[in-house]
């Protein structure tokens, strides 16, 4: 599963990549606009990963397909998926409209002093990537796509900074769809240790490939990297998500598991290798005893 490239989107396409005042080779720095409707047809998009940002109005039906969940989506849906989780939408309707747009992180953090993309609350790992705007948010939604293309297409010397200044307008116009109980803060230390261990956990995936290794195994691994006592980390854990932090680190790699099994070919021993099994057997039944399926049985 290696990550879709930008020049990747492009190719499948059959676009030019239209690099000028779009990209910039020595910074990374690229942006993009388009209508849905040129591009969705009836096919499915590939499940990967993407190495780019990318911020969708969808307007029709289908199911979003991410790690190892879906989602239907039967309304308007503003979708934020970022490099790390890896998706895939499986359009319903024949009707399929809206608008994307797809950036860099070097594009979108550019002569900014705002926070960074890969800090926000919609592009952080473990998130919900889909909100459910009302018909007056689709408007407005709308409307901020609208002037992303036209400024896209314009001759305006500061268009880029202006088109920055859109996207997190969509940044915003999602934020306000969040309940105020959504927004977090740390309360106490345990919950600051415990948001950092669930954040390093998540960090570590999707695998990319079957020679991939983890670099965190136990919770011991986990603590020496957060300069912090096992024992600590673990009160801290427990205390705060009522699991313990090597249950927490079985359902996460179980949920890898399940993502590898369902959308790649690999053999159960390459599933196993990457998910830091010494063998196949300690795997199997070690998936066996988490849900009650071998892993061939549950592909």
């Amino acid at each position: 599963m290696k990550p879709e490239t930008i020049q990747d989107f492009y190719f499948r396409h059959s676009l030019p990549e239209k690099a000028g005042v779009f990209a910039d080779t020595k910074t990374k720095s690229h942006f993009n606009v388009y209508r849905r409707e040129d591009f969705c047809g009836r096919n499915a998009t590939p499940y990967n990963r993407r190495d780019f940002y990318k911020i969708s109005l969808i307007i029709g039906t289908g199911v979003l397909y991410y790690a190892d969940k879906g989602i239907e989506i039967n309304s308007p849906a503003l979708l934020f998926s970022n490099p790390v989780i890896p998706y895939s939408w499986e359009p319903r309707s024949a009707s399929q409209k809206g608008y994307f747009c797809l950036f860099t992180e070097d594009f979108v953090n550019e002569n900014t002093r705002l926070l960074s993309i890969s800090e926000s609350t919609l592009f952080k790992i473990g998130g919900n990537p889909v909100f459910f705007p009302e018909d007056r948010q689709v408007d407005s939604i709308c409307e901020i796509f609208g002037k992303m293309m036209a400024e896209n297409e314009s001759e305006y010397i500061y268009k880029l900074d202006l088109i920055r200044n859109y996207v997190h307008l969509l940044i915003h116009e999602a934020l306000k769809l969040q309940p105020a109980d959504n927004y977090f803060r740390h309360a106490n230390a345990s919950s600051r240790i415990a948001g950092l261990f669930i954040e390093l956990l998540e960090r570590q995936f999707p695998i990319d490939t079957p020679g991939h290794v983890l670099n965190f195994k136990t919770a011991a691994d986990y603590a020496a990297k957060l300069s912090v006592h096992v024992n600590h980390l673990n009160r801290a854990v427990k205390e705060v998500t009522g699991k313990t932090t090597t249950e927490h680190i079985a359902e996460r790699i179980v949920h890898e598991a399940k993502a590898l099994l369902k959308h790649t070919d690999w053999n159960v021993a390459e599933v196993a290798y990457s998910l830091g099994f010494e063998n196949p057997a300690y795997f199997n039944n070690f998936f066996k005893k988490q849900t009650s399926l071998t892993p061939k049985s549950f592909r």
